[in-house]
């Protein structure tokens, strides 16, 4: 039998590094998905043919595209895992007391990298893997979402960030449900404070280590999703050495359960195309 696949995105620094090295020692076959070029192909080179290296910028669409394709084939035609990791924090201050405006005077776009990275590249992420695990000779497979903590949290410090963890809690709780029909497992880590690549050196050299999450507890995470099969549209909070499992809060009413839960076949009528037939060429 072969070996699972996997991809890993942001796999080259971060958890990303953690988790794709602790694959590699369970038997899984990765790619790296990172903009690092440098330190992916070095990655790569350190932890042997098991690795590939795929330099992916997330936020464009052809680049995932590419990534997923490119993983299902070297993987011997199969994808099992994805680990949609890469994230950045704001690339500009919402609150910024200066807003540059253009000849006309007008406001200058905001910058929603951070938007694009965080969340938009995590749901082409599971509209390409839904398509490459259809493939797979038991169709199916399993996908965990890097959010944080501040996904249920409100701070003022990088709100663009904020609102995006906040976005992918929702998402892994509604996707989670749906896809159990295609045999695909959607589940979500939300670390405390680990140390990354995304932490500023000055905030680093201040921070209390007693507030510090090590990152075995995140591998103890994603050992709980890999391992259940059953497990689905569940968020994870990871404090210090704890796991937390979290509920969404509790409706207002028993008509706000009755619209989301009981209403479903009403919105189908809305939003649920009929299926289509859907053929697969042959990958090469």
């Amino acid at each position: 039998m072969s070996n699972p696949v996997g991809i890993v995105t942001g796999g080259a620094s971060g958890i990303g590094l953690a988790l794709t090295k602790h694959l590699v020692a369970k038997g899984y076959k990765v790619v790296i998905a990172d903009t690092n070029s440098q330190a992916g192909e070095a990655l790569a080179a350190e932890l042997g043919p098991n690795t590939h290296f795929q330099q992916t910028d997330v936020s464009k669409y052809s680049d995932q595209a590419a990534l997923f394709k490119k993983a299902f084939v070297w993987g011997g035609n199969r994808l099992d895992f994805l680990a949609a990791n890469a994230g950045v924090d704001d690339r500009q201050n919402l609150y910024d007391p200066i807003i540059n405006v253009d000849a006309n005077g007008d406001p200058i776009q905001l910058d929603l990298t951070t938007i694009e990275v965080d969340l938009v590249a995590v749901i082409q992420g599971i509209w390409l893997f839904r398509h490459y695990a259809r493939q797979n000779s038991k169709p199916g497979g399993k996908i965990v979402i890097t959010s944080s903590m501040a996904g249920f949290y409100a701070a003022p410090i990088n709100p663009q960030y904020i609102a995006a963890k906040h976005a992918l809690i929702g998402l892994t709780r509604s996707a989670g449900k749906a896809l159990q029909t295609e045999d695909i497992t959607v589940n979500c880590i939300c670390p405390g404070f680990i140390v990354t690549g995304l932490c500023p050196e000055p905030v680093l050299k201040i921070f209390p280590k007693e507030h510090i999450t090590p990152m075995e507890t995140a591998l103890k995470a994603y050992d709980t999703f890999i391992r259940d099969d059953s497990m689905t549209a569940q968020t994870v909070e990871l404090s210090l050495d704890e796991l937390y499992y979290r509920e969404q809060a509790p409706y207002a009413s028993a008509s706000q359960k009755w619209v989301m839960e009981d209403a479903g076949k009403i919105w189908a009528q809305a939003y649920i195309s009929p299926p289509k037939e859907t053929s697969y060429p042959s990958i090469n």
